[in-house]
């Protein structure tokens, strides 16, 4: 398998949090679970085959992709399908990092998958054949290095106020949210405009996911775990309340989700079906 990542240059360095490139994929499931972490995606299929996504009760498909699309802000988990000797190509943004290129509030992007040529027309499919054509890696990332630097509009990036706040939200527990939200110079409403503008989700549902995030950190890999002292470490008073927000982001409450081993997969991607 072929798994390449790119570093970045300013200024896309600062609004772009990977690029990765991989072929010959060959997973051991056909339906994985993919839990929210406060990033918009766009995914080439290099491969021809059509993506799924799936009902999340039924695992019955109800949507299929082809070529490109943009995965927008998702408040809870979704189910997509996994294909065996599969080539994709992923750009994916920082959480405030996709309005200079893409122009309008990104609010309007949440809780959707949709066809990249819906949001910028053809120039992803034009992308998409010269990826198709440039042999290695490297050149693919180069490519698409060109695009991101031609879509760029840096009159478009966030006030450094908005910037504040979010770095305070990764930073601090998420007990000191109140505070973190007290030192922004404006209104509430005025910081939940533009969380909503640039990053598509208000502070207090982006620090949830944070939060949830950082309890998949601290448990993956472990070979023990006492639940409580996750909870106490994450700012959850209530054992309730977190086995609640656990469930609702990921699909599964804590013991079952250890159960299966998901603590030893890649911290935001589970496998429903492990037999392929």
């Amino acid at each position: 398998m072929i798994f390449e990542t790119h570093t970045l240059n300013l200024p896309l360095s600062s609004y772009i949090e990977s690029i990765f490139h991989f072929k010959d994929f060959m997973p051991e499931h056909s339906i994985e679970r993919v839990v929210p972490t406060g990033h918009i995606f766009i995914i080439f299929e290099l491969d021809n085959i059509p993506r799924n996504t799936f009902d999340n009760e039924t695992l019955k498909p109800n949507n299929t992709f082809t070529k490109v699309w943009v995965s927008g802000m998702h408040r809870n988990y979704i189910s997509i399908s996994a294909h065996q000797k599969s080539e994709m190509f992923v750009i994916q943004f920082k959480p405030f990092g996709a309005y200079p290129f893409f122009y309008f509030p990104i609010e309007s992007l949440n809780e959707r998958i949709l066809p990249a040529k819906e949001v910028f027309g053809e120039e992803l499919l034009d992308l998409r054949e010269k990826l198709l054509i440039q042999g290695t890696s490297k050149g693919k990332f180069r490519l698409a290095e060109n695009w991101l630097m031609n879509r760029f509009a840096a009159k478009k990036t966030p006030p450094t106020d908005l910037l504040n706040v979010l770095k305070n939200l990764q930073r601090e527990p998420a007990t000191n949210y109140p505070q973190v939200i007290e030192n922004y110079p404006n209104t509430q409403k005025h910081l939940i405009d533009q969380f909503k503008r640039y990053i598509g989700l208000t502070p207090k549902y982006y620090q949830r996911i944070l939060r949830f995030n950082e309890i998949l950190q601290q448990i993956q890999q472990k070979e023990k775990i006492v639940w409580s002292q996750v909870a106490y470490q994450c700012g959850y008073t209530d054992q309730s309340h977190f086995i609640k927000e656990f469930k609702h982001f990921s699909g599964f409450n804590p013991q079952e989700f250890i159960k299966q081993e998901y603590h030893q997969e890649e911290k935001n991607f589970f496998p429903l079906d492990r037999e392929g």
